[in-house]
């Protein structure tokens, strides 16, 4: 399932284009809806080889939602995509009203979420698009760690019908999985075991919080990683299984800490199994504009700045 030996890094935004690209070419029924976005999330592979079923809405992201769920009403597989911050910020009315209240199958992509969408700044950094789509009834919310899980995921997507948010990160990162993983919707992996501390993260921070362990490890601690590609639904099972198994609990995410994956698990141990959650992300601030690196090392969210914020409660 692990490709250790791997050097490739791609970004999940460009490994959903590419998987968007190479599924259409079996599942006739899927149309793509940008925003003029087809450079930045890669549709424009899918333009190239069905430019009959590709449609730029221009910056009209609410229109381009609403016209996703004529598609679908329509028996065609709709995926309509823009940055997060206006997929998920911008139509969120039309999120809510037309595709979460109308339960229809469309698939809507929030790419170049959080700080690492970098130097484009505080305008274009969605820290809230994870807390405000699963709150949505009959929404998915799902967050790949790297491009092997994206394109093991999309196979399942298309396949599931329902309102579905997908969120993918702007720099490219190394692969994590090999090409025998299998997507589950509603379940986390376990990238690495540990018994003393558990780190539930997403996307970008599952390589850096895999990054941290073995800086903890040094220190003599046994880390588990934890792939939540699925926040909503959320693995309760196994949440509840490591906060038995495990001394201490972190959650990782680049979104703020209310609301997002941190919010999540947190209501689950409310609920299941009452223990401490500590959260890394955002800490209920905007951003600014910068290297996607170098915000991440100002923000504690990159390998150093979580070992720091574990290693200070040992």
């Amino acid at each position: 399932m692990l490709d250790e030996k791997s050097t490739e890094k791609i970004a999940t935004r460009k490994a959903f284009g590419q998987a968007l690209a190479e599924l259409s070419g079996k599942y006739k029924n899927i149309v793509v809806l940008d925003s003029d976005v087809g450079s930045s999330l890669f549709t424009n592979i899918f333009a190239q080889n069905f430019p009959e079923r590709h449609f730029n809405f221009g910056i009209a992201e609410s229109n381009m939602v609403g016209a996703a769920c004529g598609f679908a009403i329509r028996g065609k597989i709709p995926f309509a995509g823009s940055f997060a911050v206006f997929s998920a910020g911008r139509a969120w009315e039309q999120l809510r009203t037309s595709v979460g209240y109308g339960n229809f199958n469309v698939k809507v992509v929030g790419s170049h979420g959080g700080l690492s969408v970098g130097e484009d700044g505080a305008t274009h950094q969605a820290f809230e698009d994870i807390a405000i789509t699963r709150v949505i009834p009959n929404f998915k919310v799902f967050c790949p760690a790297d491009g092997a899980e994206t394109k093991a995921m999309m196979k399942v997507v298309v396949e599931d019908y329902g309102p579905t948010y997908l969120r993918f990160s702007r720099p490219a990162m190394p692969i994590i999985y090999d090409d025998t993983y299998k997507f589950q919707i509603g379940k986390g992996s376990v990238i690495k075991d540990g018994n003393d501390i558990a780190i539930f993260a997403i996307g970008t921070m599952v390589h850096f919080a895999l990054e941290a362990a073995k800086k903890l490890a040094a220190e003599g601690l046994s880390v588990a990683v934890i792939n939540m590609c699925s926040i909503k639904p959320i693995d309760e099972d196994l949440i509840i299984s490591y906060a038995k198994k495990c001394k201490m609990l972190f959650s990782a995410e680049d979104h703020n800490i209310l609301g997002g994956l941190g919010g999540a698990i947190s209501e689950v141990l409310c609920e299941k199994y009452p223990k401490v959650l500590h959260k890394i992300g955002i800490e209920d601030k905007f951003g600014e504009s910068g290297k996607w690196e170098e915000l991440y090392k100002k923000y504690g969210l990159d390998a150093e700045g979580i070992y720091k914020k574990i290693i200070k409660y040992q």
